[in-house]
């Protein structure tokens, strides 16, 4: 294979880089479009050695009628194509579409939400579930796209019924109802008694409305309006389609699922028996997976308020995890396409699905040889001609569901004939539009002469090597940070519940140790264990400090099973426990290991608060290391040091403040949802709090220089404003410093630095208790 892509390299370089050169530089988009107002090439700069050849695509099959008439016979193709696609495919795999890459995506997704379904047993919540879709877990996307996080929570307290024999007492019953004036893919939801066969007739539920003959239907639009009510608790409310969301760039769909057969799934099934793809596995497995109902109604419907959209969405997962490399990068080729180019001629109204759904038929259509990377820029012109042939019937026919058509409540007449003409002007000229692509600089790497010789670090792009890692630490840390926030939750429940706090802990263990996959615990479970154990160690440890004679040994033995949890915040709470045992020898021996792991390269995690900027992928690029010989076997990772109230003793004092931050019950009032989560607990920066801990632990030993060392260094390191990024609790920092300087005797700094914290934050801030202290102090 390589030797077949230095083949086409070779060949046809000198005459890809003519053509390149000639092309001219790229206008803004005209109002209309229109030969004379477009940049064209002349054909006699790009037809260099163009030959007509004959594809293998396959022949139509009776029973598909129009759906089933080959794309093309024959197209016109330049013989710089093959050449031009080794080199789109490299600058794909350069700029985050490589196989690795793609990979670490889906293993990503799938790892969250094997984490959330093991977060709903825990808590309890047995009634959802959970999955990811869309471009971030099928690895389908770059950082220029900037792809939405695509959730869909399933409610299975609901059972959705399609004839009267899948009716289950006890349960929410709602009745699939369709007839003819209902669209293709859409359903209304007849409420059905809990306790009885028969259909609701009352309404008690500001959710369910009565149609014009009489039915008690579920409306998916006041079903959105409550879920809108619970959201706007969380924060300000985002609505995208069927999505309620309060996290920007998330789009949280609530659906229910279908676990019975469709006749619209096992229709297409039969359709696509006998091909060469989808496989016939995949069709089986298509067969047994549950469809989903989500809340959106066609917008030409006169029921679309009360209507729900029928999503195959794991089918549709199956498929795309079905594609090989080279149809994955066509697909990221045409969604380049769709925002840097389709945009500015109709807006943002062809969607990510559309694309999808282009790909789906043209694989379907194609022979599997033809699907070769020296082939790319040939199979993007085959997806417009199915694209360019669906344009003149004003027809997009989703690729699953018969009778939809995609182009409904999306595309105008107006804004379909407007793509025709570019669509027909990008086959005309070859692509040669995606020379102009703006998107991680496509275009302009495409142009360049030889792509390795782009000035990259300089000025401000990324090395390949440099953005794939960089690219895998921002998936690790993204997963990182969701599974700090879920564990807050969990610990938050426990201390919230009338049941003993270590009692709780050690029952979340047993329900993690029994959640197994054929037998194994999977790595999701072996993170959350380590953490489980970690805080219930330190609980324990708190409550033996109390005793006459703790059992001392055994508790440092079992800290060792909870230090791989991240790189320092285990070894700083067991610094902290050692200093506050009085054994302050061996806690200057475990500060100084973390020290010395927590390297300039480390990045902070924190669950509960967000700093701006910290996902850039420029941060996590330059986190690789400068060789091989620097990797360290751990995550360069740190999560903030937390000590819950059950734990004070393991504390210093000054860190009891944090737990009572609130001076007033008006303070506590004023927390939002995600602050009652963690603000009775005690919250900081890893690094403020190993220079903090330094400073008590060598003022103990009464090694005066190391001290006043420790506290320049987390003086420095607070008025850094590089480091502004980096501390997710910079009040408590602030206060930190403030106490170092009340213990030096200095009262005016210590109320100065007090003073910084509250304003950060004036209400919920121990620092309201600190100014306190130390007015008293300086009036005596």
């Amino acid at each position: 294979m390589e030797g077949e892509r230095s083949r086409w390299r070779d060949k046809d370089q000198d005459t890809i880089n003519r053509a390149v050169n000639s092309l001219p530089s790229m206008p803004a988009f005209p109002k209309e479009l229109g030969t004379k107002n477009k940049v064209r090439v002349p054909s006699s700069k790009l037809n260099l050695g163009a030959r007509r050849v004959c594809i293998n695509v396959d022949p139509p099959r009776r029973s598909d009628n129009r759906r089933g008439q080959p794309i093309v016979t024959n197209m016109l193709i330049q013989e710089h194509f093959p050449a031009l696609s080794i080199r789109l495919s490299d600058l794909l795999d350069e700029i985050g579409a490589g196989k690795c890459t793609v990979m670490e995506r889906r293993k990503t997704y799938l790892r969250r939400e094997k984490m959330k379904i093991i977060s709903g047993k825990l808590l309890r919540d047995a009634f959802t579930t959970f999955f990811h879709f869309g471009s971030q877990s099928e690895g389908t996307t770059i950082p220029g796209l900037n792809s939405d996080i695509d959730a869909l929570y399933i409610d299975k307290r609901v059972n959705i019924m399609t004839d009267w024999r899948n009716w289950e007492a006890g349960m929410e019953n709602l009745l699939m109802l369709r007839d003819e004036i209902n669209p293709p893919q859409q359903y209304l939801l007849q409420g059905i008694h809990k306790h009885t066969t028969e259909p609701m007739t009352s309404i008690d539920d500001d959710r369910f409305v009565r149609k014009d003959s009489g039915e008690v239907l579920f409306s998916s639009e006041r079903q959105k309006q409550s879920l809108e009510q619970r959201v706007s608790q969380l924060g300000e409310v985002i609505k995208n389609g069927p999505s309620v969301s309060h996290i920007p760039n998330w789009d949280i769909v609530p659906a229910f699922h279908v676990s019975k057969r469709l006749p619209e799934i096992q229709h297409w099934i039969d359709r696509c028996r006998g091909r060469h793809w989808p496989p016939a596995e995949l069709l089986d497995a298509a067969r047994r997976s549950p469809a989903f109902l989500v809340p959106a109604g066609h917008p030409d419907s006169d029921y679309k308020r009360e209507e729900w959209r029928l999503s195959p969405n794991l089918i549709e997962r199956m498929l795309m995890f079905s594609l090989n490399m080279t149809q994955i990068k066509c697909y990221i080729c045409l969604k380049l396409i769709k925002k840097s180019l389709f945009n500015g001629m109709v807006g943002e109204v062809i969607t990510s699905f559309q694309c999808k759904t282009l790909m789906f038929y043209t694989i379907e259509r194609t022979r599997p040889s033809l699907w070769e990377e020296h082939n790319l820029m040939f199979l993007l012109l085959l997806c417009l001609h199915v694209l360019r042939k669906w344009l003149r019937l004003g027809s997009f026919p989703h690729y699953i569901i018969e009778g939809v058509n995609l182009f409904d409540g999306k595309l105008s007449m107006g804004q379909q004939r407007r793509l025709l003409q570019y669509v027909n002007y990008l086959i005309k000229n070859d692509l040669q539009d995606l020379f102009h692509i703006d998107i991680d600089k496509l275009g302009c790497r495409l142009q360049a002469c030889c792509i390795r010789r782009i000035r990259q670090d300089s000025e401000g792009e990324l090395r390949p090597e440099r953005l794939r890692y960089g690219i895998s630490l921002l998936l690790k840390f993204d997963y990182l940070n969701r599974f700090i926030s879920e564990l807050t939750l969990f610990i938050y429940r426990i201390q919230s519940s009338n049941s003993n706090f270590q009692q709780g802990l050690q029952n979340k263990l047993r329900v993690v140790g029994k959640d197994t996959t054929n037998g194994k615990l999977t790595t999701d479970d072996f993170d959350l264990i380590n953490q489980l154990f970690a805080l219930h160690n330190s609980v324990q440890s708190s409550t033996c400090s109390r005793l006459p004679n703790p059992a001392f040994k055994e508790i440092i033995r079992r800290f060792q099973y909870s230090l791989k949890t991240d790189v320092a915040s285990s070894r700083l709470k067991l610094a902290s426990l050692l200093y506050c045992f009085g054994h302050l020898h061996a806690a200057i021996r475990v500060l100084n290991d973390a020290k010395r792991r927590y390297h300039s390269k480390v990045k902070s995690v924190c669950g509960v608060r967000k700093n701006k900027g910290e996902r850039d992928i420029h941060l996590f690029a330059n986190m690789m290391p400068d060789s091989c010989d620097n990797v360290l076997s751990e995550p360069p990772f740190s999560f903030c040091v937390r000590f819950i109230r059950q734990e004070a003793h393991c504390a210093p004092y000054i860190l009891w403040f944090e737990m009572y931050r609130g001076m007033t019950e008006e303070e506590v009032a004023q927390r939002k949802y995600e602050d009652k989560l963690w603000m009775d607990n005690a919250e900081v920066s890893a690094r403020p709090f190993l220079y903090y801990l330094e400073y008590l632990t060598y003022g103990g030993l009464g090694e005066r220089n190391e001290q006043l060392h420790a506290f320049r260094l987390l003086e420095s390191y607070i008025l850094d404003p590089r480091n502004v990024i980096t501390v997710h609790h910079p009040e408590t920092a602030f206060n930190l410093i403030g106490h170092c300087y009340e213990m030096e005797g200095d009262y005016p700094n210590a109320l100065d630095y007090y003073n910084l914290s509250l304003g950060l934050d004036n209400t919920n801030n121990a620092a309201n208790w600190h100014v306190q202290r130390v007015q008293r102090l300086m009036n005596n």
